[in-house]
């Protein structure tokens, strides 16, 4: 049995207003063939298929064109769970139509643990895996609030409640285990943020909250827990050391922070009762490049580029001391006649331009860093000179509305 763990697809995402399937479909192609070449009998997805909850018909046609070709290359199984970008309902929809294939999905959180523990079983029947499919548990799900509690006792409450789900899923997924024997290995899923967990400055994920709920410790999966396949960091490794409490990582850099980063997926086996994993290193589809400097140095950069005569996409920041008239024309015209793709521009100004927040903010809105919602309102605390003491409760507030919109079904992100 071998296990094949990745996550955070992000299925549609754009970059620069630029479509990706071509990349997406590539990347998808090189998977099936992994399959193939390792000998995969079980994948696991976890979390954050799409990038949005209302994904595109191309992108949910790549989707479920990999879970038939998957499949068809050797997985006798297929475990997909729910991120906080996907729409659970949506994932969960065709479930009857794909459970006689072994393809099990998990959207939606339920109140029964038994309905996120899977007993998977070989092709004689037998039993030969225990899955706790545990998806992406919403701050709606996990709200317990009274009134007057401080936001301190509020995310109390909330991670005391997602530690609850977890051990319940596992305990049951134990009684599975040793009902079948005690022998076959226990994996649980997992779609969240865990303390140790380490964090690159662009790597797409947004601080939803301070610290709190999505920063839980690696405690929440018991010791009996064989390998816990986890979502939403993408960044591929380990945590706190533990080998067997892993995230995949990403498979392609969603954006130009990411440009930089090794990504993989995660091979899983378990001879003599150890867990071994064995990280497997996706190809880079296509080349993402950030350049920053003044004119000058982005001229020099460009020219540099350009006799590598690769395709690359392009984020090019350009500092001045004041506005540079022409300067689209300027880039423009030096990437003419080359196979450089120009995503996005933009223009960081001196302080002493006195562009103020109002510029800042719209150049937050031209890129495609998500945390930038989060440094405007920053800037914004800043500006307006808000006391020490109430800076922790509004931001707080603040990412909370923001949690809550981006956890809407059917909202747009």
């Amino acid at each position: 049995m071998k296990i094949l763990h990745t996550s955070d697809w992000h299925l549609g995402k754009t970059l620069g207003g630029r479509r990706r399937y071509d990349e997406f479909a590539a990347f998808l192609s090189w998977l099936i063939g992994l399959i193939r070449e390792k000998e995969v009998t079980h994948l696991l997805l976890s979390g954050d298929v799409f990038d949005n909850t209302t994904p595109s018909s191309r992108a949910q046609e790549l989707y479920y064109e990999f879970l038939v070709n998957a499949r068809s290359a050797g997985c006798r199984h297929i475990v997909v769970t729910a991120g906080n970008h996907d729409s659970a309902s949506l994932l969960d929809a065709p479930g009857l139509l794909l459970r006689p294939m072994n393809i099990h999905v998990i959207g939606n959180v339920s109140d029964a643990p038994a309905d996120e523990v899977l007993l998977l079983k070989d092709e004689k029947g037998d039993p030969e895996l225990v899955v706790c499919a545990v998806p992406y548990l919403p701050d709606r799900v996990l709200r317990i609030s009274s009134a007057g509690e401080s936001a301190e006792e509020k995310n109390k409450n909330q991670l005391q409640g997602l530690r609850d789900h977890y051990r319940s899923v596992c305990e049951y997924g134990r009684k599975l285990q040793w009902e079948s024997g005690g022998k076959i290995p226990l994996v649980a899923m997992g779609h969240l943020y865990l303390s140790g967990s380490m964090l690159q400055e662009g790597d797409g994920v947004r601080e939803l909250y301070i610290g709190t709920l999505l920063r839980i410790d690696r405690e929440i999966f018991p010791e009996y827990v064989d390998y816990a396949a986890l979502g939403h960091l993408h960044v591929p490794q380990s945590v706190d050391g533990i080998e067997k409490i892993r995230y995949s990582g990403s498979p392609l850099a969603l954006g130009f922070g990411e440009a930089n980063h090794e990504k993989s997926v995660t091979l899983v086996s378990f001879p003599d009762g150890k867990t071994v994993i064995e990280p497997c290193k996706v190809p880079q589809f296509r080349i993402l490049q950030r350049i920053s400097g003044n004119l000058e140095m982005i001229l020099a950069a460009i020219h540099e580029l350009k006799s590598q005569e690769q395709e690359m996409d392009l984020e090019i920041t350009c500092s001045a001391e004041r506005y540079e008239p022409g300067l689209n024309e300027k880039i423009t015209a030096a990437l003419e006649g080359t196979k450089l793709n120009l995503l996005i521009l933009r223009t960081s100004l001196s302080a002493s331009s006195g562009r103020g927040l109002q510029a800042d903010m719209l150049e937050a809105e031209l890129t495609e860093d998500e945390e930038n919602v989060y440094k405007v309102f920053d800037r914004f605390l800043e500006e307006r000179k808000v006391a020490e003491d109430r800076i922790d409760t509004l931001r707080s507030t603040y990412r909370e509305a923001v949690v809550m919109m981006h956890e809407t079904d059917g909202g747009a992100e």
